[in-house]
């Protein structure tokens, strides 16, 4: 592995990049009111909703409309995330994301071929009812900044992976106490999903103030 040692402020540059490359890039076939999806995977402390806040702007600026879900917000019911226990970390990975609703509402709309709309969220897991959101008219153009955690390997479509890495060493001493039952959910998915080698981009983040961009695998 070769990994670039660069700032947080590049990190946010070379994403934007890419994106906006990808979208002048996209298939004429494709039309003209592309968007873009874009993932940003990592587990709870390496903070992927806050990278994902950090491009939003820089792509507003460039002209892109910036469209920020996050799959907490699209989660399952209490019953059935917590049907073996609310610390089940087999359970966390394979039954609390409602991939199925995340794809059909969000992914799916704002791919090619796409009418456009989608539900910024499905479901409130603090208060365990509806989100009660209304569909959103997503402009030409706009980009999709979808933040989570545990998302690769579930054959999410998206345009552009972002997974942020860390040591299992580094997660460990990172994550609180009372959450550390869900470490072997990370290292399963880790086993299984292998999200370094399957993200089109990864950022190592054990030093958040100095990130690694990945060069080689």
């Amino acid at each position: 592995m070769r990994v670039e040692p660069v700032s947080p402020e590049v990190v946010v540059e070379r994403l934007v990049d890419r994106v906006l490359d990808g979208l002048a890039a996209a298939p004429a076939a494709e039309g003209a009111d592309r968007r873009w999806r874009v993932l940003l995977d990592g587990a709870p402390p390496t903070a992927p909703g806050v990278l994902a806040d950090a491009l939003a702007e820089p792509l507003r600026a460039r002209g892109h409309a910036a469209l920020r879900v996050s799959a907490g917000d699209f989660l399952r019911p209490a019953g059935v995330r917590f049907e073996h226990g609310r610390q089940d970390p087999d359970a966390l990975l394979d039954d609390a994301l409602d991939a199925g609703a995340l794809i059909r509402e969000v992914l799916d709309p704002l791919g090619p071929g796409g009418d456009g709309t989608y539900l910024p969220a499905l479901w409130d897991a603090a208060r365990e009812r509806s989100a009660r959101a209304t569909r959103v008219a997503a402009p030409p153009g706009a980009v999709l900044l979808l933040d989570g955690h545990l998302l690769l390997g579930r054959w999410l479509p998206a345009d552009l992976t972002v997974h942020l890495a860390v040591r299992p060493a580094t997660l460990a001493r990172l994550t609180p106490p009372a959450e550390a039952w869900r470490l072997a959910a990370e290292e399963r998915y880790r086993d299984e999903a292998a999200p370094e080698e399957a993200a089109d981009v990864v950022v190592r983040v054990d030093d958040p103030r100095r990130p690694g961009w990945v060069l080689e695998r």
